[in-house]
């Protein structure tokens, strides 16, 4: 049964929890590139003694400038190594060219319950060295040991049930049809049996690791200026306002211009007419005066 931990395991941490358990996770423990500023990292603080019983996984996301991105997946794969392949294994590492100057990343770990949550705070710190921040941080978590205790039930009706069977199959007087029904009830639940006990095996498997992702996302941030890049979203601001005033000219421009045509042609005949009246009257005066000159 999968649930929401978040705000389960801080109830049971209120209600039931007067001491910590002991953060095996110490100073010592705590490789030396991700220690500093650990307490002042941000992100949930959930324990996983808060609630025992349970597989928990982590999911963090990091944002912080491209060129930045590489220097800290090698950081956080650094602090896992040294802490040696019994309390943390790398099972994933991606690292992509999303496009020019901007890069995503992933590193994948399984690690000892015990340091899990240390460990992720860590890595939040040594991103905000790096600033970067923390874009998501997710712990969700299966409840393993109440499906294990009850699979040990289970196992254990089983078991009563083969014995019950097999005593009655050791009693004299039974035919080889009933006898062979019997062998095969029997053969059934030992399988069911096996079955439960893969069930408690892969849930132990999960109590014994804690699976933990770090997504890496950059912003095309500049040096200095964090993980906002104002010039490029000068420039989107600048390209998507020059586009809509392109636009409305144009819509203008459309509207507008069979009427400026419409109205320049008036105006050319208007001042075209006017002028042709003058001449033909200048044409009618001067062949009155030559008739009255001739006579």
């Amino acid at each position: 049964m999968r649930n929401r931990l978040l705000a389960g395991a801080m109830a049971l941490a209120l209600v039931g929890c007067g001491q910590k358990a002991p953060d095996r996770s110490s100073s010592e423990a705590s490789p030396p590139a991700l220690a500093e500023a650990a307490d002042a990292a941000g992100g949930p603080d959930v324990a996983v003694t808060a609630a025992p019983g349970v597989a928990f996984n982590y999911q963090y996301t990091f944002r912080l400038d491209d060129d930045r991105i590489a220097r800290v997946q090698e950081e956080h794969a650094a602090a896992c190594e040294a802490l040696g392949i019994a309390r943390c294994r790398i099972t994933g590492m991606s690292y992509r060219l999303v496009r020019e100057h901007e890069v995503e990343g992933q590193l994948q770990f399984k690690l000892d319950p015990a340091i899990a949550r240390r460990f992720g705070k860590d890595a939040i710190a040594s991103v905000e060295k790096a600033e970067g921040v923390l874009a998501l941080a997710s712990i969700s978590g299966e409840d393993v040991g109440t499906q294990i205790s009850d699979s040990q039930r289970r196992s254990a009706g089983i078991a009563d049930e083969v014995a019950r069977i097999e005593a009655r199959l050791r009693q004299s007087g039974l035919g080889d049809r009933e006898r062979t029904e019997i062998q095969q009830q029997i053969a059934e639940l030992r399988q069911q049996m096996g079955s439960e006990r893969d069930t408690r095996r892969a849930g132990e498997a999960l109590l014994a690791t804690t699976p933990m992702t770090f997504d890496y996302q950059g912003t095309g941030g500049l040096p200095g200026i964090g993980y906002g890049n104002p010039f490029r979203e000068a420039a989107t601001v600048l390209v998507r306002s020059g586009g809509t005033l392109l636009s409305f000219v144009l819509v203008v421009g459309a509207a507008v211009l069979p009427w400026a045509l419409l109205f320049a042609f008036l105006l050319f005949l208007w001042r075209t007419a006017p002028a042709v009246r003058v001449r033909q009257w200048l044409g009618g005066r001067r062949t009155a005066d030559a008739a009255a000159a001739a006579e």
